[in-house]
């Protein structure tokens, strides 16, 4: 009786595997240094690999015991005693699992339908074919189980064919490929139908969005992700769903990084397949190496599409700060901050607040943000008019006005933030500060508080050092309010508030000009309208009526801001006493007596002409009067004042 019949079982001793047939082993197989004391007839007989070898070793060895080494044998000892057992005719179970190991073995060892009817080549093809390519949960754990054999695998085209099998089911009604493998691991109310091997688990089944398929591959290994990945693209799958797939997968694996993406919905994060859950989880990637992580993290940088969103842009910025903190390649880095830069307009300030984790002394990098947003200046470039366009357009109404202003906003508030940090220098501020052109802010309201927050953190600071940053601010466009409240401030220099002052007081009679105008020509207006009808008559009287109160809210307007400019001029004329007291005492030591004088007298009107313009605006109500005194800050103001003003002639 030939030992195929008389086979029981395989049992190890030791290092050796031993099959119990009743005669005596007459060839020796070494796999990985494991032994297998086994039979020359069952193994020759399906292996056409053995067989060869065999007929080789017959001219040149004539013992009777023949021991041969299989080097590099795909999965190894474990996989080498599968192919044992099918030689004997043990039963061998074909799964998911150990399908493209066994194929590969298979392979290895020539077990074609040459050296045997319905050898296992030809079985594990039957199976894939039939079962896994037609079934998800199959396909995932096939490509799964095959990392120890990839290269082999995918020399038998069994890689491409599951990951073009998984890419056309992504494409399809997942409920076509198997339930309960669509269900999901966080359970909703009990009371549901859903039943598993019989069992009712007392959940509700849900709908499946277009992200059913994140969880599944998120368990492959970075290699046959990234690979899947392609596929997809040639399978023509949307850029979105793939960027939320890779999302997925960093957010997975990234240190943080699902930390700082918190703000992904509760669905999304909630899905979890119970079953594809249970059987990845042991294989699963989920402890990484840093070099792993860095490998990672440039495989997704290099996979993700051109794609733009708020939430996009906030990935973007937790890979940047994934990327400082393993200490990836500046390449990579630079990849990152001029993809960000690009969309700016998107991040938040949350998102923004990058923390230094090198060996510098301020807490936050500023100089990273920098980079970010002078990215973002050049990359406006392409959208700003060309030179012969008519130069009638405003600049302001450009299509990039907005994000600018956006973005603008947005540094302010960063600069306001890291403000406080004691080891941030002044320079960094005022380049940070000037990254942006001067058309960006409308307003610098939001860069004078930052300032403002600067300089009281940093009360050592110098004049020089105080008034080189305050050189950035444009004070013609401070807000009122700012303009009161930097009158008021003793952390600027005296120049600056000189020049606050200055500034102040011309939105002051400008504001106060504007009211008389409108004033008067509403009242005008109300007063020469004719009534043709008695309704019409009454309506106009109201109309009439609602004038009159307006001109009487604006005339106690316009006398506060008389007040305000009366009390502005004497504080002004008390600090320039100062000065000039100032002057006086350290006139010896200073090379020309023309600095005696001050460079705003010409620019600023006089005590007597404030108090003829109140006499005057409060004797005629005219627009006449209210035209002559507005003439002085409308000339004033074409004059360059924040670059030529200077207070010392």
């Amino acid at each position: 009786m030939s030992p195929v019949a008389k086979v029981s079982e395989f049992h190890r001793e030791g290092n050796d595997w031993f099959c119990k047939t009743g005669l005596s082993s007459d060839i020796t197989v070494v796999v990985d240094d494991v032994k297998f004391h086994l039979h020359k007839f069952p193994l020759v007989s399906k292996c056409g690999k053995l067989a060869r070898m065999y007929e080789d070793s017959k001219s040149t060895d004539k013992q009777s015991l023949w021991t041969t080494v299989l080097e590099e044998f795909p999965g190894g000892a474990d996989n080498f005693l599968i192919v044992a057992r099918f030689c004997y005719g043990a039963r061998v179970d074909i799964t998911s699992k150990n399908l493209v190991s066994i194929h590969c073995a298979a392979d290895y060892l020539e077990m074609t339908n040459e050296y045997g009817e319905d050898n296992l080549i030809s079985q594990v093809e039957t199976f894939l074919h039939k079962h896994v390519l037609r079934n998800w949960k199959d396909c995932i754990l096939a490509l799964q189980s095959s990392n120890p054999v990839l290269k082999s695998a995918e020399k038998l085209q069994m890689i491409p064919k599951l990951m073009n099998a998984v890419s056309t089911m992504v494409c399809t009604d997942p409920s076509l490929f198997g339930w309960p493998m669509m269900m999901y691991g966080t359970l909703q109310s009990p009371g549901g139908s859903i039943l598993w091997n019989g069992i009712n688990t007392g959940a509700r089944m849900r709908s499946s969005g277009s992200d059913w398929w994140y969880e599944d591959i998120s368990y492959l290994s970075v290699d046959l992700f990234k690979k899947l990945i392609k596929t997809m693209e040639t399978k023509g799958i949307r850029a979105e769903s793939l960027a939320g797939a890779m999302m997925y997968y960093a957010r997975k694996y990234l240190p943080g990084l699902g930390r700082w993406q918190s703000g992904t919905s509760d669905s999304s994060k909630s899905r979890r397949r119970v079953v594809s859950f249970s059987l990845a989880k042991a294989s699963s990637p989920s402890s990484m190496s840093p070099v792993d992580q860095i490998a990672l993290l440039e495989t997704i940088l290099s996979l993700l599409p051109e794609k733009r969103g708020r939430s996009f842009c906030k990935f973007l910025l937790g890979l940047l700060r994934v990327a400082f903190i393993l200490g990836v390649d500046g390449n990579c880095v630079k990849k990152l901050e001029k993809r960000i830069g690009m969309q700016l307009e998107l991040a938040t300030l949350e998102n923004l607040l990058i923390l230094n984790y090198s060996d510098s002394e301020t807490l936050y990098n500023v100089e990273c943000v920098e980079r970010i947003v002078r990215h973002f200046v050049s990359s406006l470039s392409s959208l700003q008019l060309p030179e012969f366009s008519p130069p009638s357009l405003d600049p302001v109404t450009s299509p990039s006005s907005a994000p600018l202003r956006k973005v603008a906003k947005l540094v302010d508030n960063y600069m306001a933030e890291v403000a406080s940090d004691v080891n941030l220098k002044p320079d960094k501020m005022r380049s940070l500060a000037a990254a942006l052109p001067e058309s960006s802010r409308p307003l610098y309201d939001g860069l004078y508080r930052a300032f403002d927050i600067y300089l009281k953190e940093h009360p050592w600071l110098s004049d020089k050092d105080k008034e080189q940053l305050c050189n950035i601010l444009d004070y013609q466009r401070l807000s009122i309010d700012a303009c009161a409240h930097a009158s008021h401030n003793d952390r600027l220099p005296l120049r600056v508030v000189l020049q606050v002052l200055f500034f102040e007081q011309m939105h002051l009679r400008t504001a106060l000009a504007g009211g008389l105008n409108v004033a008067n020509t509403e009242t005008a207006h109300a007063l020469t309208i004719p009534g043709r009808r008695t309704g019409q008559e009454i309506v106009q009287r109201d109309g009439w009526v609602t004038v009159v109160r307006q001109n009487q809210v604006l005339k106690v307007d316009m006398q506060k801001m008389r007040s305000r400019v009366g009390e502005l001029e004497e504080e002004f004329q008390s600090i320039k006493q100062e000065m000039k007291k100032r002057v006086n005492k350290s006139s010896s030591s200073m090379s020309s007596p023309r600095l005696v004088k001050l460079g705003c007298k010409f620019l600023l009107p006089r005590a007597s002409d404030a108090k003829n313009d109140t006499v005057q605006n409060s004797v005629s109500s005219t627009p006449r009067s209210a035209t002559a005194d507005h003439t002085l800050p409308r000339s004033s103001r074409h004059s360059k004042h924040r670059k030529s003003f200077s207070f010392f002639g």
